[in-house]
């Protein structure tokens, strides 16, 4: 910890630029903030490949997981350090948990990989226009703020469910209930235990405030998967063609034959623009964009205000310092998450662990971005990863994002019932488009039937009407047809 008390006046030009004594930090301080803040999000070097590599596309290809990892840490450490050099902020950037759920369950099924992620990067453009254009703040601010928090639980819910189902905890049953605990109703595989007991194990680090807690959690859950699959030689959940019910789900955990690897770059630049109008449709493809961007508007604009928050680093006007070029930075990393094949890649709320630990400045950035980049040279260490470890995240994580439950006001039916809407339709539905496009309908017909219609945005017609025209799109391309 730091006693020296920092001085009033700049000592250097890096100084000055980024504004360190400024803001009341010092250069170990900035360090210490950049360190806690890539040890609290690192996980999504892991994650990311796990999430996307779970999933095929229209013709049936799957994501290479090392190619995704090495793709995953390049774009989230150039990104960042953008972040911290343009938007001298300490904010980091990484692949958006909840938009790689979309593009990998709803989007990628739909069409080809490389289509997938050229909806991406035309999503990234859009923003970037937008945030140029000041059309951005002015969409955000078209959402009531309530049906925001909903749109963050309801995939914080989602993603729990993923996790579940991946893990094996949950499983479809071929009669009522349509979902079961395990096999029959019974936890009976050693797959299912390491997943509990590292589910348990991370909620307890979490629980205590550990530092790093998702990632310690994943990276115990995989020793533990390790010593089980020597001892017990579990092998993987499709073995030959013929399935293993209690087998690993996606990797079968075991020491890798090196641990440090040329990155595999393969996927830089896999992606196709225009392909995805014709394969999967253009009322598709649009509402997809359209979903995208909606997701990744509020993610952002949530994450930077409450950064700002933490570190005191709110102007007067309630707006952080340089908002517009963060914004812009953001727009850019979300293009260039589709354009790596990782998804589109946004603002991670972890970046309040480094600033509750002394960052304020970019510089804080600049460090775990210097860090990500490094970590791509361990992307053969994915292979180790089973669902059965990487899935007490994305069950954590569901938790963490569900906690702004608490701040919508469930007395006012006018929002209880639309965010109620959003929150349970993304999971039951296995979809985030769903429970978005069911919660704004329904904010605009209740406000409507009631009379109203002064309270809506006029930006919020438009928005409800692309969503009913999504959920028409059945009919409405067999018309067109």
């Amino acid at each position: 910890m730091d006693t020296a008390k920092p001085v009033t006046r700049p000592t250097s030009g890096f100084d000055r630029y980024f504004e360190i004594t400024e803001r009341g930090s010092t250069l170990g301080r900035e360090i210490r903030g950049g360190l806690t803040t890539f040890f609290t999000m690192a996980y999504i070097v892991v994650l990311n490949p796990l999430i996307l590599g779970s999933a095929a596309d229209a013709d049936g290809n799957e994501l290479a997981l090392p190619a995704v990892a090495a793709a995953t840490a390049l774009v989230a450490g150039v990104m960042t350090i953008l972040m911290g050099a343009v938007g001298r902020f300490p904010l980091a950037l990484a692949a958006g948990l909840g938009v790689n759920a979309l593009v990998a369950f709803e989007i990628a099924p739909q069409m080809t990989w490389a289509d997938a992620m050229g909806l991406v990067v035309i999503e990234g453009v859009i923003i970037a226009i937008l945030v140029l254009t000041g059309l951005r703040v002015a969409v955000f601010n078209s959402v009531p703020t309530q049906l925001k928090t909903a749109i963050g639980v309801g995939i914080g819910l989602f993603l729990t469910l993923i996790g579940l189902v991946d893990a094996g905890f949950v499983q479809g049953g071929t009669a009522k209930p349509p979902l079961n605990l395990g096999i029959g109703g019974k936890l009976l595989t050693w797959p299912s235990l390491v997943f509990v007991l590292g589910l348990l194990f991370t909620i307890v680090l979490v629980a205590r405030k550990v530092r790093g807690a998702i990632l310690i959690g994943i990276l115990g859950s995989t020793i533990l998967a390790i010593i089980v699959e020597a001892i017990a030689k579990v092998g993987p959940s499709v073995e030959d063609g013929e399935p293993n019910p209690q087998g690993w789900g996606l990797n079968v955990p075991k020491l890798p034959d090196q641990i440090v690897d040329t990155p595999d770059l393969s996927l830089i630049g896999k992606f196709n623009v225009l392909g995805s109008w014709g394969r999967a449709g253009w009322l598709v493809a649009l509402m997809f964009v359209f979903t995208l961007m909606l997701t990744d508007f509020f993610d952002t604009m949530g994450t930077m205000v409450a950064v700002a928050q933490k570190g005191d680093l709110l102007e007067a006007d309630g707006t952080p310092p340089r908002t517009r070029e963060i914004l812009f930075v953001d727009s850019l990393a979300a293009a260039a998450g589709g354009a790596a094949s990782t998804s589109s890649n946004t603002s991670y709320i972890e970046s309040a662990a480094g600033v509750a630990d002394g960052a304020r400045t970019g510089v804080a950035s600049l460090v775990t971005g210097v860090l990500l980049l490094l970590s791509m040279f361990f992307a053969p260490l994915v292979k180790v990863v089973p669902f059965e470890a990487a899935s007490t995240a994305l069950v954590v994580v569901g938790f963490l994002m569900m906690t702004g439950v608490r701040t919508i006001d469930w007395t006012n039916y006018e929002m209880a019932i639309p965010a109620f809407l959003i929150i349970v339709v993304m999971p039951f539905t296995y979809s985030i488009s769903n429970g978005i496009g069911a919660g704004v309908i329904a904010y605009v017909v209740v406000k409507l039937a009631r009379g109203k219609v002064r309270e809506i945005h006029p930006l919020l017609y438009a928005v409800a009407l692309l969503f009913v025209l999504y959920f028409l799109r059945g009919p409405l391309e067999t018309l067109i047809a």
